[in-house]
């Protein structure tokens, strides 16, 4: 994965305001960080709180995901974002930080047939990964398995 950050986050606000965001590289990673990190999260941020502002927790909406809406419940939070948690990759495919990479064949471009990889991020999004094209020298060449085949 070409970036730092984990691919699954969640970020609970608190009733007072206070942020709170768990990163894992799974579901089931999540889960455990959010059970074993559960307890000094909600007392810590209690104390911050209730120094700092002087206010108490109301209960909040439960989102979807069973991970999220059980810290956000005990923290007494509201969910702010949300990460979905994606399909692991197929093998040959590769990933970037939007997701799993689209694998194209086109029959014509400026160069004649191509194969590369491409970002999901919509056209025109300035944070939209660079094509990985595949040369015919190199041995993915023949073994590649495409997603779309472009005229």
């Amino acid at each position: 994965m070409s970036s730092t950050e984990a691919p699954i986050s969640i970020t609970v606000k608190s009733a007072a305001g206070s942020l709170v965001t768990l990163r894992a590289e799974t579901a089931e990673e999540l889960d455990m960080r959010v059970a074993t990190a559960l307890a000094s999260i909600t007392s810590a941020t209690e104390e911050l709180e209730k120094a700092v502002r002087g206010t108490g927790f109301s209960a909040p909406a439960t989102p979807v995901a069973p991970a999220v809406g059980y810290a956000a419940q005990a923290l007494g939070a509201t969910v702010v974002t949300e990460t979905p948690v994606q399909a692991a990759p197929t093998a040959g495919s590769r990933v970037c930080p939007h997701g799993t990479m689209t694998r194209i064949h086109g029959l014509t471009g400026k160069f004649g047939p191509y194969k590369g990889y491409f970002c999901p991020a919509k056209q025109g999004d300035p944070t939209k990964c660079t094509t990985q094209y595949i040369k015919p020298n190199q041995a993915e060449w023949n073994s590649f398995v495409p997603d779309q085949t472009k005229q």
